[in-house]
């Protein structure tokens, strides 16, 4: 018998895991199934959807960050250039967009597999990369979207660094 022929029980749901994350911090929180949980969590520049889904066939834990940010067709092409610019700054995750709805997510997942077991803070820190990287990144996708700067303005703008003190 090959090592990953075995079966190997899973002792916990990760999404519980995010369930106590979520009430611990006080963030809104809806639990659709044993599966899936939203959380709405509150950022510097708008709030953030956070889903969660346990993907059982591959063993890993989704998270999927939306805000509220909607790209019209006019601009599709720009923000698509700007995803680019900004999924190369990025060591994991990455920012898609849904273009029948036209909106702008951050993806990740959590691998678990052969049994592995989420911890907290493994959970903390799938949500707080999101969280960070759309925080970090909403204002280029809006420079892009509504003052119709190119990919390459938006990220100049936003992403210059600050030295010392004024």
């Amino acid at each position: 018998m090959a090592f990953t022929d075995m079966e190997i029980e899973r002792l916990g749901n990760p999404v519980d895991m995010i369930e106590r994350l979520a009430s611990l911090n006080e963030w809104s929180f809806e639990r659709s199934n044993d599966y899936e949980i939203s959380l709405s969590i509150s950022g510097r520049w708008t709030d953030y959807q956070v889903s969660f889904q346990w993907m059982s066939d591959i063993e890993a834990l989704h998270l999927a960050c939306a805000f509220d940010l909607k790209v019209p067709d006019a601009r599709m092409p720009e923000v698509l250039k700007l995803l680019a610019k900004v999924n190369e700054q990025l060591w994991v995750g990455h920012f898609d967009v849904w273009t029948d709805e036209g909106m702008i997510m951050y993806r990740n997942a959590l691998l678990l597999a052969g049994g592995a077991t989420a911890s907290g803070r493994q959970c903390e820190v799938l949500l707080n990369s999101a969280v960070e990287a759309a925080e970090r990144n909403f204002q280029a996708f809006q420079f892009v979207i509504w003052a119709g700067k190119s990919a390459k303005e938006a990220m100049e703008a936003t992403l210059f660094e600050t030295a010392g003190e004024a």
